[in-house]
């Protein structure tokens, strides 16, 4: 049975209504628990796969401990990191604008500067502003089939080198304090194909993003002319969605087939939203070679 033929046959007509014709759907009259049916979760888990990033709204009745066993229908947790899990809990990270370092308006893949990074992620929102505080997601595969023929070979054939160590530019004290002693206590460096078969639907997706620092084999003026190019098929419009937060809502993504966004337009409002991972594979090329990770060291700079 095919993903969308799983879809149909468990989810009602007019449960699962689409954001727009490349990515992302929302689902409705659907109440997210650990307890969920076997068919009605299978149904769950192809809709992600298929739309990419799928959003329940009115899912208030989650709190951490019921959010990690929703989460864990979909594999083993994993936590961030660098970044201790919220206390009580095994994986789920805080992001909360009270924080330094807390307003991820990057677009980005999680954690794509370890080699097996997530595969799935599932965010809950806590605390939402009264105006502004949406996620932007793009689907990577789409953008991918945008390209011309020639721009997909040479895409196919590129590796990068993914980090954490990226550096803070015009950020706050608090901010470089956060990034030198949490973020980058350990510092990672990975090689992942810009190219990667998705293990599980076998389309082909951009694994680009904010965490790289080069291409391998490229100078680096050369490689930021070609990672601008390849980026901007990822951020056009047309393969993106933009979801507007309410307090309550739950979206869950496919991390090896997206990149995301959260829009800094909230000023001093409090947003807080709590999110779980799920372990990930190595990625693998067109040519069937796997992700190295290259580096993992503490930071010589941290302060202890």
């Amino acid at each position: 049975m095919t993903e969308t033929a799983l879809i149909e046959n468990v989810l009602p007509r007019g449960d699962v209504v689409k954001c727009s014709a490349r990515i992302g759907a929302e689902i409705r009259n659907v109440k997210l628990s650990g307890d969920l049916t076997d068919q009605t979760f299978a149904a769950i888990r192809s809709a992600v796969l298929t739309h990419k990033v799928i959003f329940f709204r009115d899912q208030g009745h989650l709190d951490d401990a019921e959010q990690e066993r929703f989460a864990l229908r979909f594999g083993k947790l994993v936590p961030h990191p660098t970044i201790a899990p919220a206390k009580g809990t095994a994986s789920i990270l805080e992001v909360d604008s009270a924080r330094p370092a807390s307003r991820n308006d990057l677009w980005h893949s999680d954690g794509t500067f370890v080699d097996a990074y997530p595969k799935i992620t599932v965010l809950r929102a806590v605390v939402i502003p009264a105006s502004g505080g949406d996620t932007i997601w793009s689907n990577t595969a789409a953008a991918y089939l945008s390209l011309p023929l020639p721009l997909q070979r040479l895409a196919d054939e590129l590796w990068a080198v993914h980090t954490n160590n990226y550096g803070v530019r015009s950020a706050s004290s608090a901010d470089k304090k956060f990034y030198d002693e949490v973020f980058t206590r350990t510092i990672f460096e990975t090689e992942h194909p810009v190219v990667r078969v998705h293990p599980e639907t076998g389309e082909r997706a951009l694994v680009l993003g904010h965490y790289v620092q080069r291409f391998v084999d490229i100078p680096r003026y050369d490689g930021q002319k070609l990672f601008d190019l390849f980026q901007s098929h990822i951020t056009a419009p047309e393969n993106t969605v933009r979801w507007s937060w309410r307090q309550g809502d739950v979206a869950i993504w496919d991390n090896r087939a997206t990149q995301h966004y959260a829009v800094n337009d909230y000023g001093e409002e409090h947003r807080v939203v709590r999110r779980a991972t799920i372990n990930g594979d190595v990625p693998v090329s067109v040519d069937r070679r796997r992700s190295v990770a290259r580096l993992k060291a503490n930071n010589p700079g941290k302060v202890t």
